[in-house]
């Protein structure tokens, strides 16, 4: 089976390589700063540890949403008209336009691969807070990537939902990989929940995926995560799963 190569940008920007594809999760290289969003403020603490410039090519961006600053900024908005292919909601096809492409749950895409086989990529459901706050907060969404001789690999998107990801298990599952944007991330839009996944829900999604490899993103480099790196060790330990999960420093890559 051929690996992955995964470059952690910082924030939830990573890079994919897998099948000689290589893809742009949630692209953000804005500067450190606050960055306001309706009546509210996002305080980014750290800048990418990676320069655009130095990531080369990319075949497609999966982008989890459009609408805040911490998965899209200004400067990943500007490099999404140098892609060919965007693959997001249906929101953000209408919002942003260009090469920006909806892909609903459980629908599917095919994208080249050197090789003359096919990596497939498939829409799947996030959640992005408690039950009910979908309305409030807006679509997001998340993927699977597969294809003939390629490690199965979910990414999670900002998803707070085990429910979701039990869902995605049952579907599609099991898995080779996960990329899970973790931080228990919390915001006054949604005062009494987490936004994304909590470190002992981000060890249970692993669990349920059966993701033998477990990457996070997104639990660091902004002000509204409220649990970091090290909450996410002490949880995958508590449950058994320490060997799983694979703790990137900013800049850092990984074959797996």
């Amino acid at each position: 089976m051929a690996g992955l190569d995964i470059r952690y940008v910082g924030g939830p920007t990573s890079v994919l390589g897998i099948g000689g594809v290589q893809l742009l999760v949630d692209p953000t290289f804005d500067a450190p700063g606050d960055y306001p969003i309706g009546s509210r403020v996002l305080t980014k603490t750290t800048g990418p540890a990676v320069a655009r410039e130095a990531i080369g090519p990319v075949d497609a961006v999966l982008l989890s949403h459009d609408q805040h600053p911490d998965n899209l900024d200004t400067s990943g908005r500007a490099l999404l008209a140098e892609v060919p292919l965007v693959l997001s909601t249906r929101s953000a096809e209408e919002r942003v336009g260009g090469t920006v492409r909806a892909l609903p749950n459980w629908e599917r895409v095919d994208l080249p691969r050197p090789d003359g086989g096919v990596l497939t990529v498939t829409g799947v459901p996030a959640q992005h807070g408690p039950d009910g706050s979908d309305d409030v907060v807006g679509e997001v969404t998340g993927f699977v990537l597969s294809g003939e001789g390629l490690p199965t690999v979910y990414v999670s998107g900002d998803n707070a939902s085990l429910d979701v990801v039990r869902a995605v298990a049952d579907r599609l599952g099991p898995f080779d990989v996960a990329l899970l944007f973790a931080g228990a991330a919390m915001t006054p839009l949604v005062p009494d929940a987490p936004l994304t996944l909590t470190s002992q829900d981000a060890a249970e999604a692993a669990r349920i995926l059966g993701a033998r490899d477990v990457v996070p993103v997104h639990f660091e480099h902004w002000a509204h995560f409220t649990q970091d790196g090290d909450a996410l060790e002490v949880a995958f330990a508590a449950a058994g799963l320490a060997d799983r999960l694979h703790r990137l420093k900013p800049g850092g890559t990984i074959t797996l």
